[in-house]
């Protein structure tokens, strides 16, 4: 596989023979503005710009979204995509919403298979008890992925969750690789709504051989974890050589090698 970090959760994906796009924000730098309610939301977001041209990614096979919120499928995502693009979504409401964007082919994420690349959808949690019983309607539902091929390292997205019974769940199935959205999403007087440093090293500890890719970092203004500070942390640990933590534009050619997973940067 070669994956890359566009930004944000925006993720480009070449798997078993399939270019995917998952969760696009494409806006430039800047578009919207910060969410209210939470840290920075007199920051506009995105933080930063794209890294790549815009045009690179607007031919795909397919695009992934986790959920409808508009950092994972934003208003440039809707209006720059061709509308003949397959989009995959996590359930109907969802597939309706995109539909009604004016795209012609659009089905739903779990039990999906894109040539023989098998998709099924996980569980998980917008943030706590607390947060959910306050803002529920707001966080929504979430889901993450599980990707599957013959040939291929098998791949979890843990999506927009912070630590809960269903990523231990999903982390039972052994993906080899593991994307986690880290950047620690913060609602005021709610704590966090994604996972923080302390989130990726206990999924460190329960996938002991899994390679992790921390994501969602530095690109919302309510996203307080940085990466030198997920990386001092995981340091502290001993877990550096687990966890990358790519740059925006930053991608890696990841195999399954007679000595496990072989991990070379594109270039």
């Amino acid at each position: 596989m070669q994956l890359t970090l566009i930004r944000n959760a925006t993720l480009l994906l070449e798997y078993g023979g399939q270019r995917l796009l998952i969760d696009p924000m494409l806006a430039p730098q800047g578009r919207y503005p910060g969410f209210a309610g939470t840290p920075n939301a007199h920051l506009a977001n995105p933080l930063v710009d794209l890294p790549v041209p815009l045009e690179s990614l607007l031919t795909v096979d397919a695009v992934l979204v986790t959920h409808h919120h508009p950092d994972h499928w934003d208003e440039e995502a809707k209006a720059r995509l061709p509308k003949q693009t397959p989009v995959l979504a996590q359930h109907e409401q969802d597939r309706q919403a995109i539909l009604a964007a004016g795209f012609n082919q659009v089905a739903l994420l779990d039990g999906a298979r894109l040539g023989e690349v098998q998709i099924r959808t996980t569980g998980g949690q917008h943030g706590s008890d607390l947060a959910l019983a306050q803002q529920g309607e707001r966080l929504g539902q979430v889901c993450g992925l599980l990707l599957t091929h013959p040939d291929e390292p098998s791949l979890y997205l843990a999506g927009d969750t912070v630590w809960h019974p269903a990523v231990a769940q999903a982390l039972d199935l052994a993906p080899e690789v593991v994307v986690l959205n880290c950047g620690e999403a913060t609602f005021n007087g709610l704590g966090p709504i994604i996972m923080g440093a302390e989130d990726v090293v206990r999924v460190c500890r329960a996938a002991p051989e899994a390679q992790v890719v921390a994501v969602h970092l530095e690109a919302l203004n309510h996203c307080v974890l940085s990466r030198a500070e997920l990386a001092a942390q995981l340091a502290a640990q001993g877990l550096t050589d687990r966890v990358m933590i790519p740059a925006d534009g930053e991608g890696f050619c990841i195999s399954r090698t007679s000595l496990g997973l072989g991990v070379v940067p594109l270039v």
